[in-house]
């Protein structure tokens, strides 16, 4: 690993390289490490679980703006956006539901408390060092909302006795505009990044009926810090602040039905939403890098208010997030010529939800509840080529039933052939949310308290093999899952609804297949494909799951490096999808298949300056990822970036 790979280790959980055992530091200093992959950073050919990782070069490469664009492309993964950039967008990974999936930005959890989901619609990339997805149950490591998988967004951090400022512009269709800027500078013993990023566009139309366009505002900053008091005690904090608005269009519920019940209708409603997340901890190593411990705290608050069909509506979320932790690490050289690490913590975690409009007495209180959580890790490396670890974890909740979660994974190396087993079981758990617990809209949607938490469990099994002198690597994953207790909404007379635990069993089963191949010295492909079977208690096919799913990438470098083509296409097979009409809530249709191309190129005009410009949707497809909404078609843009 490099230096500036394990400042990302460290920064990114506020943990020392050093965490793991003291045997392996020198290795580690050498191969990439997957920061996400436990309670403290593992090197990635050490790793059980399926991951992936996107590298901030690759987002630069591709020209992505929006971080849910870049996940489109990862093995496992579902993106359900209503519209364009800036609308409602969901994440689901292995046939999920959104809220099963842990979203974390440099270690703090940002979902919303309220939906139990994060909003991927205003998530920028500007100032992304890289993304980590972690599929299968992960709540052992992390907790409640992580029964799917986990995301992890890992901002860029500071550079140490130097500086580096670089900025980007660009324009493009629908009156659209970008500009970014990017700071980062340090001394011996500190470093601080501070970026920011705004794009704004008059959009499109979302809505057959009519011809208002729906446009965006987005305006995302960040910071990140870190600072050695000495050799051995660090203190780091970082945060992050969203401010967007995005325009809307409803669907029609009127009554008496019209024509176009069901609908997306032009409306002048939108939503805005305020985001901030933050935290701030400190690590101190003790006995040679032997012991690392860390504490830290947190906070995410996000504000949201939207107008739609005529009323006001929003909601104030809040998370307060205290955790410590401890690493110790040792070797039994003479036993199994092995290396071990135990780590344990605690964390505290209180979230609260205040209804900003209420329609009645009894949504004015602000709601809130408590949890504490209890984690232990193994760790342990065996004659270099095999690695194992297993973790255990009991939540305390005060309005839910307490939770024992477990986990285990492995990875066994074949250096002579090129050739990395992995697999990992696990089980997890998702609590109500705040709206499902107590609903806040008693003219349409009741809260049921009597609910219980979604319990998964799940495994899978696979192999990674390098070929070709290791230009071709190659990586197929079978995962199975079962989710018991499911939520789902239940339609009451009178068009009112509420949610219920159905009975039963929720089965998700696939393939994952990744590829990445070095063609030639300047042209470089991957390739991903998901095969997903998943399904309801009573055998009805989840919704907005495609069946079949997959990317192609291809880089081609020309000019010694000084520029860059690239082509992306993603596949999305056919899904169904609900109506949506109060009359018959669950009827179901079907969203056909589409591919969507992106092209572009970009040039370095000289050592500070690069032209770029790209044309995303190429063949203007027709498609809708949600019932109703149009979706974007071809758009080009063209930009100017520095660096200096």
């Amino acid at each position: 690993m490099t230096a500036t790979a394990c400042r990302i280790g460290m920064f990114g959980l506020g943990l020392f390289c050093a965490a793991t055992a003291p045997a392996l530091a020198q290795d580690l200093e050498l191969e990439e490490v997957v920061v996400s992959a436990g309670r403290t950073p593992l090197g990635a050919e050490k790793v059980g679980r399926a991951y992936t990782v996107i590298t901030g070069e690759d987002l630069e490469r591709s020209q992505t703006r929006y971080l849910a664009d870049a996940l489109r492309k990862v093995p496992g993964v579902s993106v359900s956006r209503t519209g364009s950039v800036g609308g409602l967008t969901q994440v689901r990974l292995r046939g999920s539901e959104a809220n099963h999936v842990l979203v974390l930005i440099d270690g703090v959890e940002v979902s919303s408390s309220s939906s139990g989901e994060f909003d991927f619609g205003g998530l920028q990339v500007a100032d992304v060092e890289r993304i980590e997805v972690l599929r299968g149950p992960q709540s052992a490591l992390y907790g409640s909302n992580a029964a799917s998988g986990v995301i992890h967004i890992i901002t860029k951090g500071g550079v140490r006795d130097g500086y580096e400022v670089s900025g980007r512009t660009e324009v493009g269709t629908d009156r659209t505009w970008l500009g970014a800027v990017d700071l980062r500078g340090g001394g011996e013993n500190f470093d601080l990044a501070l970026s920011g990023a705004f794009r704004r566009t008059d959009g499109f139309n979302l809505s057959d009926y009519g011809s208002e366009k729906d446009g965006d505002r987005n305006l995302n900053l960040y910071g990140k810090g870190a600072w050695d008091l000495s050799e051995t005690f660090r203190l780091d904090a970082n945060l992050r602040y969203v401010d967007r608005k995005s325009d809307t269009d409803d669907q029609d519920y009127r009554f008496p039905p019209t024509p176009t019940e069901g609908q997306v209708i032009d409306t002048p409603g939108y939503n805005a939403t305020r985001e901030f997340s933050g935290g701030v901890g400190a690590s101190w190593s003790l006995f040679e890098d032997r012991f690392v411990q860390k504490t830290r705290f947190e906070l995410t608050d996000v504000e949201r208010r939207g107008y739609g069909s005529g009323s006001e509506n929003g909601n104030h979320d809040r998370r307060y997030h205290a955790s410590y932790q401890g690493t110790f690490a040792f070797e039994t050289p003479e036993f199994l010529s092995a290396a071990h690490s135990l780590t344990g913590a605690v964390e505290w975690e209180q979230e609260t939800f205040r209804n900003t409009h209420p329609g009645t007495p009894s949504q004015v209180p602000t709601r809130s509840r408590d949890l504490f959580g209890y984690v232990a890790e193994y760790r342990g490396e065996f004659y270099d080529n095999l690695f194992i670890s297993g973790a255990l974890r009991f939540d305390q909740n005060d309005d839910f039933k307490n939770a024992l979660t477990y986990s285990a994974s492995a990875a066994y190396l074949v250096p002579e052939t090129g050739t990395r087993f992995h697999a990992s079981i696990g089980t997890g758990v998702t609590n109500p949310t705040f709206f499902e617990q107590f609903g806040f809209i008693p003219s349409s949607f009741i809260g049921n308290p009597n609910l219980r938490p979604e319990k998964n469990f799940g495994w899978d099994i696979g192999i990674e093999q390098k070929f070709w002198e290791d230009r071709l690597v190659a990586d197929v994953t079978y995962f199975n899952e079962r989710l018991e207790d499911e939520i789902q909404t239940r339609y009451l007379p009178g068009w009112v609804s509420t949610p219920v635990n159905l009975d039963g069993t929720s089965r998700r089963q696939g393939v994952e297949v990744a590829l990445g191949v070095d063609l030639t010295e300047n042209l470089h492909a991957k390739v991903s494909y998901t095969y997903l079977d998943a399904t309801e208690p009573s055998g009805l096919e989840e919704v907005r799951r495609p069946r079949h799913s997959g990317s192609l990438g291809l880089v081609y470098g020309f000019d010694e490096g000084r520029g860059n083509l690239f082509l992306d296409a993603v596949y999305n097979g056919r899904m169904q999808d609900l109506e949506f009409i109060p009359s018959t809530p669950w009827t179901r249709v079907t969203l056909d298949q589409y591919w969507l191309v992106n092209v572009g190129a970009d040039y370095q005009l000289s050592d500070h300056v690069q032209l770029f410009g790209r044309v995303e949707n190429l063949f203007d497809q027709d498609y809708q990822e949600v019932y109703g909404y149009n979706t974007q078609g071809l758009t080009a843009f063209v930009g100017l970036k520095g660096t200096f």
